[in-house]
């Protein structure tokens, strides 16, 4: 059966911003979008050679109902968490975080000098998943699988499969109720790749180095910090022209919930998001 490759139906730009304490980054997905990429609520790519952009980090600050995904590309980050948990993330490693009923924890750089560069996606829960205890999946960079391309590139399968004809490779990442897709991946130039990715996922790509035509049109260009929404079809046409690119490539299931954000909360209803303000000062959010 013939695969109908998806179109390029939005782009967005990712915004200069601070967030933590002062820390400068890139904000790609928002509440601004209003749940346009169910289940992604938010994505930050963060990256500076510089210090002070980065040297005050996260400090202790609270979530619920949602999921956080670290993914390190130079650098290293020690996350810290209200039950003591330590996790030390270095270039390659991967954090996914479910916060769930609730996480109280903080992100801070490791190291005083140097680059560090990275990407933090917020993926929803589903209604029924909101108040479960939270738990974390951890992986070395050694841990997931890196799938050399015939034409050169590669492909980092963090979560979800890589599906050939003749193979199947699946990330490290188990268990999430979205089924999400998670790849990075480099392309050289004048290269093509095809992803099968069913139908009924929401599929984002985002750029993160050089220029990528989506849908084999090489007019629908997607520029470094650019996002794009690929819709109606079950395969994604990804290709390079003259300079190489890396990207990120995601996808999942939508929910198709109501949805009430917050700042560090995202609920069903703003009920829930109140209680849950509620929980934080009254220091039982964790319990």
């Amino acid at each position: 059966m013939n695969k109908q490759t998806r179109q390029l139906a939005a782009v967005i730009t990712g915004q200069d911003t601070t967030d933590g304490a002062a820390v400068k980054l890139k904000r790609v997905v928002s509440q601004q979008q209003k749940n346009a990429f169910d289940p992604f609520i938010l994505l930050d790519e963060f990256g500076s050679d510089e210090a002070a952009d980065y040297i005050g980090g996260f400090p202790e600050h609270p979530h619920r109902g949602f999921e956080t995904v670290t993914y390190m590309l130079k650098g290293a980050m020690l996350h810290r968490d209200h039950m003591g948990n330590e996790g030390h993330l270095r270039a390659g490693d991967v954090q996914w975080m479910t916060a769930a009923h609730g996480i109280i924890h903080s992100e801070m750089p490791e190291q005083e000098n140097g680059l560090l560069h990275g990407f933090q996606l917020w993926i929803n829960l589903p209604a029924k998943e909101k108040m479960k205890p939270p738990h974390y999946q951890e992986f070395a960079a050694a841990k997931i699988p890196h799938v050399a391309l015939a034409d050169g590139g590669y492909i980092k399968v963090i979560a979800g499969e890589y599906v050939t004809e003749t193979q199947k490779i699946s990330g490290p990442v188990k268990g999430v109720t979205t089924q999400p897709l998670y790849f990075d991946v480099s392309l050289s130039p004048r290269q093509q790749l095809d992803i099968p990715i069913s139908l009924e996922y929401t599929v984002l790509v985002y750029v993160y180095k050089g220029g990528l035509a989506i849908g084999g049109e090489s007019d629908k260009i997607l520029k470094a910090g650019q996002l794009g929404q690929l819709i109606n079809g079950d395969n994604i046409q990804l290709a390079t022209q003259d300079q190489s690119a890396q990207f990120l490539v995601l996808a999942a299931l939508p929910l198709k919930e109501p949805v009430v954000q917050s700042g560090p909360f995202v609920m069903n209803s703003s009920e829930e998001i109140e209680q849950a303000f509620r929980d934080y000062r009254n220091g039982v959010l964790t319990q």
